[in-house]
Formats: C-alpha cells, structure tokens, sequence
C-alpha cells in the first residue's frame, strides 16, 4: 500500500441503500484486521424504522503492514506500535487514514446529503479514525459514534478543531483486554477536559458489541439522523 493513499487506492466501500431516498448517511469503519462486511450485518438488528433515508457506507481499511504482528500485513487504518496502545501512537497514518475519511465525507455530500447529517461511527481503530476526523473536518458533522475505542493526547491539535460542539457517543466494555477501560476512560476524561460532551455507556463485556449497546446505538443514530413529525 502506497504510504500515500487516496480514496481511490482502496477497495470500493460497501453500501447499502434505505429503501426510500437517502437523506443522511453513517460511514462506519472497522478494527484492526476485518473489513467492511465486519458491522454490514448489525443492521437488522439496529431495528431502524422501515422507512428510514439512512444511507450506510462499510469502507475497508488498506492492507500494510502491522508492527505489533511481527510486521504481518492485514486491514488496517494505521500501524499499532506498541501492545500499550495509547503511548505510541502512528499519528502520520491517523492522518492519512483521516484524510480518506474526509473524502468519503466528501463523496456524500456531492450526493446531496450535508454534513450535519453524516455520522462517523468506528470501532477499535476505526473509531480514533472517525473521532479525529469528526474533530478536524472543515463542516460540523451529525455526530461520532465511538466503541470500544480511545482519543490519546497527542492526537489533539488545538489549532485544527473545528467542530467544538461535536456529539459524541463512546460506549466501551468494562473486561475490554484490548483497549482497557482506563485508557478509555482516559480519553473521554481528555475530550470532555477540551470542552467537548461526551455521552459514555459501559458494558459488562470484551472487545466487542453487544445487544445493550446495539440498542443504544440504534436510538442515539435516530435522534440525529431522522425527523419525526
């Protein structure tokens, strides 16, 4: 994988249509070594309304090489340096990873859906992705949908922040081995120091989703995307 990528260096993105026309969309990004089939099949259980105008965009992260992994090449939205996976963080293929995010974000909007009405959701590694870029993206997104994932300090630009009123939902497991709760917590602690309203859910579970958490995902998606009369 050129060290460079754009957009049109990866697989093409899987979406999936609502049945009416689409009015908003949620772009939703993997963990480290899936792709963007791994939260294709939440959908039905998110049980959305029939009629909903959610546009879902599963895109699939570069295959490089992973350092953790002995250098074993596999998806991946940035390099993991360390197994204390807040102290060393890649912050040039954050960056890069972001930059792609920014023109999916793009690419919906040339569609017609505005940016106050595009969600960035991710999990793991996705989910810093999707964070940074809700962040720094020149329009104020709908929100930044955050599992099982972490916002490290030295990601933070102060001078780069556009979006200081960003919604925010991070939901995490209380027996996560992988990204631990305290670094989560941490990083909740980080954004909401900066100003920002963090809504925080903890689950009794690993490095995963479960049905609690779906529901709570379903309904957060709701008030921000659909309007009801």
């Amino acid at each position: 994988m050129n060290s460079n990528y754009t957009l049109k260096d990866l697989d093409q993105s899987i979406v999936v249509e609502p049945k009416v026309e689409a009015n908003s969309a949620v772009i939703w990004l993997h963990g480290l070594g899936a792709d963007g089939h791994d939260f294709e099949g939440i959908l039905p259980q998110l049980s959305l309304p029939t009629n909903h105008a959610i546009r879902f965009v599963f895109p699939h992260a570069p295959v490089q090489p992973v350092t953790v992994n002995g250098g074993m090449a596999m998806r991946s939205w940035y390099d993991i340096l360390s197994m204390n996976i807040a102290d060393r963080v890649d912050i040039a293929g954050l960056e890069k990873s972001s930059a792609v995010l920014m023109e999916l974000i793009e690419e919906q909007m040339a569609l017609g859906i505005p940016a106050n009405k595009i969600v960035l959701a991710g999990f793991s590694q996705g989910g810093l992705v999707a964070l940074h870029t809700g962040l720094n993206f020149s329009e104020s997104v709908a929100g930044v949908l955050a599992l099982s994932t972490y916002y490290p300090e030295p990601c933070f630009e102060e001078s780069s922040i556009n979006n200081q009123t960003l919604p925010i939902l991070m939901a995490h497991g209380t027996y996560d081995q992988v990204i631990t709760l305290e670094v989560a917590e941490d990083s909740r602690s980080f954004l909401e120091s900066k100003g920002f309203n963090v809504e925080w859910q903890t689950y009794p579970m690993e490095h995963q989703v479960c049905m609690p958490e779906i529901e709570l995902i379903s309904a957060w998606l709701q008030t921000k995307l659909i309007s009801f009369s």
